[in-house]
């Protein structure tokens, strides 16, 4: 039995999401729970199982082309008892309605009569939108040398009457169904077919490399490249244009939308503070030689978390929300400490949950985790849910400061510019040293001045002197 996997909806509410890469293709083996493909929702990479056993029968998706969810993504061959079969077929599809329209019937299945209305996105088609072809009729076999009978001939293994002198026997080829135009047929989907015809590449004359022998986008590149490569002989520089579009998606467009929403939301403030990092510097390079830290990479940044976790404890209410529905402000007595990291499809923000619970060795091993899992593309919506506070760290691209937006639901956010060597005044005397910029963001509704002002002088206190975190834990 073919079963056609759904694209879901995958917590989160959304109704559409990106294919980005299958794991496996047409006449693969595939198990119960397996990852078959990788999608991009608007808010991270997701990886998704396939719910039985069974053969891949087709990939009805494209890497890169965007489906909503409902629509069926790959097509997969089991092999099942007739009733459960049956019961899965039924699911397949949705309950009708009282009254409404029923999409025609599924792998070739003729359409009922009644019609229903389709429940899910991606379902069936409009009333009248499409007719399915009828049925050829079965035509007659018939036998190519004598028979024994010559009044009666075998027609699909019965014998029938023989057609009468007046009424010649017709030939095989008047049965056959009339042939398709001349030219070979061509298998290939919509998309591939598109980017064809913006190339200017004739499908016609080209052998596909996909399942089935099907035509590929990388087929229809290879043939533009080609033609181009054949009228010229020496290769010409691309021209560039004036104007790229980039199409807003996946992370990058909820990325947009909740930084629209929280600037046009929260009144911002931010403050700046400028201060001796040479303490800190210095500790950074005592903690790399303990043996707690052996498995970790310790960077400036798991000091100033631990200051920030640090100074929450001391100004609870810079750890709070705003509730515009109860006109209430929400403290949190705990933090979700989310550490910004840019990846090659956008800004994500996973957080370290209950981070004010954590060791500094288990500190710095969430961090090291939730980076690398971030720089990989796989931080998962949960591992991004549920943030109280924001720590971005812009001095990684040579930034000594800048003003942040506020992550949606949270108080305050804090940058940490370039850490670098610079003048200062040591007890009057002018010297070097590890000199970076700190830059807090708040909401004004909840936080005000005074209350950023000392937050942000605590933390910086602490890395100017890390032993102020011993001091005040």
């Amino acid at each position: 039995m073919r079963r056609e996997f759904k694209l879901p909806d995958v917590g989160e509410g959304l109704i559409e999401a990106e294919i980005v890469r299958w794991h496996v293709k047409a006449g693969d083996a595939v198990k119960v729970k397996q990852i078959v493909v990788e999608i991009e929702t608007a808010k991270s990479i997701v990886e998704l199982p396939i719910p039985w056993d069974g053969t891949v029968a087709e990939l009805l998706a494209d890497e890169g082309q965007t489906v909503d969810v409902g629509v069926p993504i790959i097509a997969v061959d089991t092999s099942e008892p007739s009733d459960m079969a049956q019961a899965a077929a039924e699911d397949m599809v949705p309950n009708p309605p009282a009254e409404g329209a029923v999409e025609p019937g599924a792998h070739g299945s003729p359409a009922p009569k009644e019609e229903r209305q389709a429940v899910l996105v991606g379902y069936g088609v409009k009333t009248d939108a499409t007719k399915r072809r009828p049925r050829k009729r079965e035509t007659a076999r018939i036998p190519a040398t004598p028979v024994a009978n010559p009044s009666r001939v075998e027609v699909d293994g019965h014998q029938a009457p023989a057609p009468t002198p007046a009424t010649p026997a017709p030939t095989p080829a008047a049965l056959a169904p009339t042939p398709p135009p001349a030219g070979p047929s061509v298998l290939a989907k919509p998309p591939v077919r598109k980017l064809a015809k913006d190339l200017g590449v004739d499908l016609r004359g080209i052998t596909g490399t996909g399942p089935q022998g099907s035509i590929t986008r990388e087929d229809v590149h290879a043939a533009a490249e080609a033609a181009e490569a054949a009228e010229t002989k020496e290769p010409e520089r691309p021209e560039i244009g004036r104007e790229e579009r980039i199409p807003v998606k996946g992370v990058r467009k909820m990325t947009a939308q909740a930084m629209v929403a929280s600037a046009f939301t929260a009144p911002h403030v931010t403050e700046f503070l400028q201060l001796d990092m040479t303490n800190t510097m210095e500790t950074v390079q005592r903690l790399r030689a303990f043996p707690d830290f052996a498995e970790v990479k310790v960077s400036p940044l798991l000091l100033v978390a631990k200051a920030v976790l640090t100074a929450v404890k001391r100004h609870p209410m810079i750890n709070s929300s705003w509730d515009e529905a109860a006109e209430e402000i929400v403290v949190k007595h705990y933090v979700n400490l989310g550490i910004a990291a840019a990846t090659p499809r956008g800004l994500v923000v996973p957080n370290v949950k209950d981070a004010h619970a954590l060791s500094l060795p288990g500190l710095a091993k969430q961090l090291a985790q939730l980076t690398e899992t971030a720089r990989a593309g796989r931080t998962q919506p949960a591992e991004m849910a549920g943030g109280t506070f924001t720590i971005t760290n812009v001095g990684v691209f040579g930034v000594d400061a800048g003003t942040p937006i506020l992550n949606p639901g949270e108080a305050a956010i804090l940058a940490v510019g370039q850490i670098r060597d610079m003048p200062w005044v040591v007890e009057g005397e002018l010297a070097v040293r590890k000199v970076a910029t700190l830059a807090l963001s708040f909401d004004h509704r909840i936080v005000d001045g005074e209350l950023g002002s000392m937050f942000l002088r605590d933390v910086g206190a602490m890395l100017e002197d890390p032993l102020r975190m011993l001091a005040w834990s």
